[in-house]
């Protein structure tokens, strides 16, 4: 149970299909980056690409103030509509992914594809990209992506990896998890630790009790602000993002939503993304990691599932907890990306322009 505690306490925070109220703008200068200005190019308010299991894509859009929108895959037009609108395209060969391409009759167009890239080896692989900010950008996608660990991997998720173009990967795990877990990565791919707990002392004592073991996720998160493992891993993650030009960038921990869906959320919020969608993007894995999780608890005696379940979720209390030790510590978010990341105004300019369109 205590090794179980750390593989998931550190691997660990949100869930839950409940909302979270987001830090409102006061005086004291909390809001989120580039809040109130919406100067974008792209008429799409909303674009979402959806795989299904028999090879059919569901795509869902709206443009608001267009008259039609007309939708490609391989170059071949797969779908029109008015300005909303919700199709389901079949027939398309397979492939690692099926990307379309929205153009509606005015303004920028966009390229997308389903956020999930399924993998033989893994549960959690997906796209950070293809998210709406404030100001009516998009962030891209097939540029960074989140998982959990890789040492299952196969041979065909190896060459996946390839044709994805994964060039860095940021390992976030502690020392033995590395160890015992080692990564399998795609030829030529470059690997980075960034331990977020290294040198933490926490979590050496097992929860025995649900409140307990809740409790331990919402100080893991704290940590994952506040503790210098978790300040300079994440720093390591958001240098290497903007500074790799070329691109894919992977950051993976072992289950992949706490570690990982901190790191996610920093990313994401630094580009201007609204924490309803960040919260949201946090919450999949739950949907994600469904299966292996039942899988996990339906082995454990009741009493112990109940404690063990909350490390295994992500909850919204998980994320705020996180999003209020960046308040209390540094007051905003930019001071966060600053004073405790290393992210000054210069730089952000920079990871905002490799990222985002529009």
């Amino acid at each position: 149970m205590k090794k179980a505690l750390l593989a998931a306490t550190a691997v660990a925070s949100v869930l839950t299909a409940s909302l979270v109220v987001a830090p409102a703008a006061s005086a004291s200068g909390w809001e989120w980056p580039g809040r109130h200005h919406d100067r974008t190019s792209i008429p799409f308010t909303e674009a979402t690409v959806t795989a299904a299991a028999d090879g059919s894509y569901a795509l869902a859009w709206n443009a608001k103030g267009t008259g039609h929108v007309e939708i490609k895959a391989d170059g071949k037009v797969v779908a029109r509509g008015g300005a909303r609108g919700r199709v389901t395209v079949r027939g398309l060969p397979a492939a690692d992914r099926q990307w379309f391409d929205f153009k509606a009759d005015h303004g920028q167009g966009l390229h997308l594809a389903d956020r999930r890239i399924a993998l033989e080896g893994t549960v959690n692989f997906r796209d950070v990209g293809g998210y709406r900010t404030t100001t009516g950008q998009w962030v891209k996608m097939g540029e960074v992506y989140r998982s959990d660990a890789l040492d299952k991997l196969t041979e065909n998720d190896r060459a996946t990896l390839r044709r994805l173009r994964v060039k860095t990967v940021f390992d976030l795990r502690s020392q033995d998890e590395r160890t015992k877990d080692a990564d399998r990565l795609p030829d030529g791919a470059r690997y980075v630790v960034a331990d977020v707990f290294a040198g933490s002392g926490a979590f050496r004592t097992p929860p025995t009790s649900p409140d307990e073991a809740v409790r331990a996720m919402i100080g893991a998160e704290r940590s994952m602000v506040g503790g210098e493992g978790g300040r300079k891993a994440y720093a390591q993650v958001l240098d290497g993002v903007r500074d790799d030009r070329a691109h894919a960038v992977l950051f993976h921990c072992t289950a992949g939503k706490d570690r990982t869906g901190w790191a996610d959320a920093t990313l994401l919020t630094a580009l201007g993304v609204p924490q309803e969608t960040v919260l949201a993007d946090y919450l999949a894995s739950n949907d994600y990691r469904r299966a292996a999780n039942d899988a996990i608890l339906s082995h454990l005696p009741a009493p112990q599932a109940a404690v063990y379940k909350p490390l295994l979720d992500v909850r919204p209390e998980y994320l705020n907890a996180g999003y209020d030790e960046v308040k209390a510590r540094y007051g905003t978010f930019d001071r966060y990306l600053k004073d405790g990341l290393g992210i000054d105004a210069r730089e952000l300019r920079e990871l905002k322009r490799d990222l985002l369109v529009g």
